[in-house]
């Protein structure tokens, strides 16, 4: 006799019926994905035992990186995705990776098992908080190895005085970061002034970057900008990039969490400008020299 009723509904796995089902993929570099939990969107950039159980590391466009669980839930293109261990070409890809990520942030070679060197005679002086920052950010490993102290002037408007109080000589040379060092600047006339005093000149090397402030030396795009905006000279630089972006501007307070909110932008030296970079390595190269 036939079953006029069909065959039992309850059995199979009648609770996937009309979901999707997940695919294995392998968790190969750059691979974006999504936690379905947490909703965080990454890309693959290290896959690592912990704790007995296999975690993969997602790095957000922002450059903040999150373990989670290797295994189900994660989307993929909109679709369930089961994470698993690279094997073959990928295993080899994410080890290459691995390896090419042991650089520092200005992307030499990090050197490790090694001490920080006792502090040079020579120094690297730049104008205020915000570029030594983002200096130590980015060069903090190359110039503790190498023995070489960042320290603040808190502007150039009295860069003579500054280069006579340090009395640079043999074995303690001064490297100068300057603002805004264009011709025709403010910073020009006082650079051009303060390079030539005697006995000092031969041990001094001043150098610049063209932009306004070194906000302006981190790449727009990582803030979501195309270029930075042209403020008018009426307007408070600082305050206008702040109010241009949305963000609050009323105090010294606001305007320090701003530039926190964007040093927090820079993951290396790929995210700032060529002509800083250029500039700050020139100096560390100054200070180091064999005779310096």
């Amino acid at each position: 006799m036939s079953d006029r009723y069909g065959s039992d509904v309850l059995s199979g796995d009648w609770r996937s019926a009309g979901k999707p089902r997940s695919r294995e993929v392998e968790a190969t570099p750059d691979l974006v994905v999504e936690d379905v939990e947490t909703g965080w969107v990454g890309a693959v950039v290290r896959v690592e035992k912990a704790g007995g159980m296999h975690v993969v590391h997602l790095e957000d466009r922002r450059g903040a990186v999150k373990a989670f669980p290797l295994g189900p839930g994660f989307h993929l293109d909109g679709a369930p995705v089961v994470l698993t261990a690279p094997k073959g070409a990928g295993r080899a890809a994410l080890a290459q990776q691995q390896q090419a990520s042991a650089r520092t942030a200005s992307g030499s070679v990090a050197v490790a098992d090694r001490t920080a060197r006792i502090a040079r005679g020579s120094r690297i002086f730049v104008e205020g908080r915000h570029d030594a920052e983002l200096v130590e950010k980015v060069w903090g490993h190359d110039l503790r190895v190498e023995g070489v102290v960042v320290e603040m002037l808190d502007g150039v408007d009295d860069l003579a005085g500054a280069i006579r109080d340090f009395a640079p000589g043999p074995g303690r040379r001064m490297g100068v970061l300057v603002d805004h060092l264009v011709p025709g600047s403010k910073e020009s006339r006082i650079v051009a002034k303060a390079s030539g005093i005697s006995p000092f000149a031969p041990h001094v090397l001043v150098l610049g970057h063209p932009f306004v402030d070194v906000w302006q030396s981190v790449r727009p795009q990582r803030l979501g900008m195309d270029a930075w905006p042209t403020i008018p000279r009426s307007v408070e630089w600082k305050r206008g990039i702040c109010a241009h972006l949305g963000w609050a501007h009323d105090d010294q307070a606001d305007i320090a969490r701003a530039w926190k909110q964007i040093l927090g932008t820079v993951r290396s030296y790929a995210d700032l400008e060529p002509s800083l970079l250029g500039r700050v390595e020139e100096l560390i190269d100054f200070v180091t020299a064999p005779d310096a």
